[in-house]
């Protein structure tokens, strides 16, 4: 009997509609939310999104089933955003220096959907700081702990060694640390 991810694989070889709407279905939450949370912003999200599953739909049988298959749509997203990025004003999630650049801000001051389906006032403070760290180390820390993917998956979806991943993780737990440091729930 074949796994998962290999019939993923054959039916994304195959462009098999019905695979891709199934993967649609079972993802796109999830892809939305780690395209907010990378991005920092819900503009043109869904643009990207739409981009994403067309890119998975043309080059498909570049996805071999032998490994999970988020880690691979994950790298797919965040190639087009690295892209949709770069042409729109230069910006890199690939780099982890401070100059003072400035980022991207919401596109409003209403709460994101994250902050409105937050359940608990943590959840809520956790989201909105989420919002301030650098992309490369909130990208690391949504990948890690809400994507619940491995150092090694999030190595692939980023394009970095394994040490750099873990190195980004720690400080972007180490970043948060002091808003959430003294406080008693």
């Amino acid at each position: 009997m074949e796994s998962d991810t290999q019939q993923i694989a054959l039916g994304l070889r195959q462009g098999n509609v019905v695979v891709l709407e199934a993967l649609v279905e079972q993802y796109q939450y999830r892809l939305v939310r780690y395209l907010i949370y990378l991005l920092g912003r819900r503009d043109g999200v869904d643009d990207l999104v739409q981009e994403t599953w067309l890119r998975v739909l043309e080059r498909g049988s570049s996805y071999d089933g032998h490994s999970r298959f988020e880690p691979w749509l994950f790298r797919v997203a965040r190639n087009i955003a690295v892209d949709a990025m770069r042409k729109r004003r230069n910006l890199s999630l690939d780099s982890d220096d401070d100059d003072g650049g400035v980022r991207p801000a919401p596109a409003s001051n209403s709460p994101s959907p994250f902050t409105l389906a937050a359940r608990t006032e943590d959840a809520d403070r956790l989201a909105r700081s989420l919002q301030t760290l650098e992309p490369v180390y909130r990208e690391a820390l949504v990948l890690r702990f809400q994507e619940d993917l491995s150092l090694q998956e999030i190595s692939v979806v980023v394009g970095a060694p394994v040490s750099t991943v873990a190195s980004r993780i720690y400080r972007g737990l180490a970043t948060l640390r002091p808003q959430f440091e003294g406080e008693t729930a």
